[in-house]
């Protein structure tokens, strides 16, 4: 009866306008006499953070803040591929013929989460991560690889919380809710960046719209508050470093494994002689 209720709750608060409501009101200036409580209640590390709290004009303005330099060193050998975010790794493996399994206990297509793009067939046999921003994490999203945009695609949706209760209990909210989209090509294969908003999100934007190419750890967008990033990886060209692992956190910057030039025989269809 109590999940019941919570998912009533769920669906009758995840609609757009509250989210606009809330985006309107962090971007006031009456949002920043909260921003001492907001930091405080989350553990916000302030000494990372680029300006004073006294600086920040918004709420909006403190929770998408930039970094003091250094504070996120981006991993030297240029065939790894690095965290684009602060987060939590909820989920993690390889993908089975287009379908990522057992991310809280629920499948999802490739082709649903990017929303049937041309570009889906070239990660059916990938790999993926959920790497989910709870509200105490650095907010910006950065590239993981150095290479060029191939496409942007946004796709309109929900906005269904992407926390534990939200994944586990809600149908689909990776494919479900609004998506921006980044597919990047680099040297040794391509990349999909899928930015998922979620509750309270009241935008997920580009740091520069008109960027058609990026070195490794260049600003790519941030939200507006916490959500989801799913990383995938183009068929057979990606191996993660073995430590990683659901219920892990990484850093910006921090390597998530290593690409490898794929072979004519490594592209095929399992099957296919």
């Amino acid at each position: 009866m109590a999940k019941r209720m919570m998912r009533l709750f769920t669906e009758l608060s995840s609609r757009k306008w509250i989210a606009a409501m809330t985006g309107r009101f962090s971007h006031s200036s009456l949002s920043r006499h909260i921003i001492p409580m907001f930091a405080k209640a989350y553990h916000i590390p302030l000494h990372e953070a680029e300006k004073e709290l006294s600086e920040y004009r918004t709420l909006n303005e403190f929770f998408t803040r930039r970094l003091k330099p250094g504070m996120r060193p981006i991993h030297s050998e240029p065939d790894m591929m690095i965290s684009p975010v602060d987060s939590l790794i909820t989920a993690m493996g390889p993908i089975d013929a287009g379908t990522i399994l057992n991310v809280k206990g629920q499948n999802y297509t490739i082709a649903e989460l990017l929303n049937h793009s041309p570009y889906m067939d070239k990660y059916k046999h990938g790999f993926f991560f959920v790497l989910y921003l709870s509200p105490t994490d650095y907010h910006r999203i950065h590239t993981p690889v150095a290479g060029r945009k191939l496409e942007s695609e946004h796709i309109k949706g929900k906005v269904y919380p992407v926390n534990d209760f939200g994944m586990t209990h809600m149908k689909s909210v990776l494919s479900r809710n609004e998506r921006l989209i980044t597919y990047i090509s680099h040297e040794l294969g391509e990349v999909a960046v899928v930015k998922v908003g979620a509750m309270n999100v009241s935008s997920i934007k580009y740091v520069d719209e008109a960027a058609g190419e990026w070195n490794r750890g260049d600003d790519l967008a941030y939200f507006e508050f916490g959500s989801t990033v799913v990383l995938l990886t183009q068929t057979r060209t990606f191996e993660p470093l073995p430590q990683l692992a659901p219920g892990v956190s990484v850093k910006m910057g921090q390597p998530l494994g290593r690409f490898h030039r794929p072979t004519k025989a490594s592209t095929k269809e399992p099957g296919v002689q």
